[in-house]
């Protein structure tokens, strides 16, 4: 937050003198500082620990769960190409399990460093793949933190972010 409000500052001061090369360089501090705020934002709030229903299933009648049941087959399924697009991260990244708001599909991508989910995607679930999201408890064994973040997902929290 802090370096997203320093870029903000720099790029008013930049627009207010004209200077249009500053604006310009100033884009990846917005992109980088300004994601990470919403993509960390989002992140908190789609884990939950196990006593507070942490890794607890979307409910097969809701409109996620029915989601998953149509685009994957089941939730094994689902959390696999989630783990899998997580594999694939190149460096510091996140998977994300979004819905296509112009199909109604559920859809998984990736995006690199602190690039938000925009376009046509509405963010359900996102798991961080930087390093700082794993190294302490997992250090360089990312995938046993892929298997693991599965138990305190708060599919409650991607059940709203579904239907809204």
């Amino acid at each position: 937050v802090n370096g997203f409000n320093a870029a903000t500052e720099q790029l008013a001061a930049a627009k207010a003198a004209g200077d249009i090369t500053a604006q310009i360089k100033l884009t990846p501090a917005l992109r980088f500082h300004g994601g990470g705020h919403v993509n960390h934002s989002l992140f908190w709030k789609n884990l939950a620990p196990v006593s507070q229903g942490g890794g607890e299933p979307p409910s097969p009648d809701s409109g996620l769960g029915k989601a998953v049941t149509q685009y994957y087959g089941n939730l094994d399924n689902l959390i696999a190409n989630v783990n899998t697009h997580l594999a694939g991260v190149q460096g510091s990244g996140w998977a994300w399990i979004v819905k296509n708001k112009e199909n109604g599909a559920l859809e998984v991508i990736s995006k690199p460093n602190q690039d938000i989910v925009d376009g046509p995607h509405i963010p359900i679930i996102g798991i961080d793949a930087w390093e700082h999201a794993y190294y302490l408890q997992y250090q360089n064994v990312k995938a046993d933190y892929f298997k693991a973040i599965w138990n305190v997902i708060n599919w409650k929290e991607g059940e709203k972010r579904w239907d809204n």
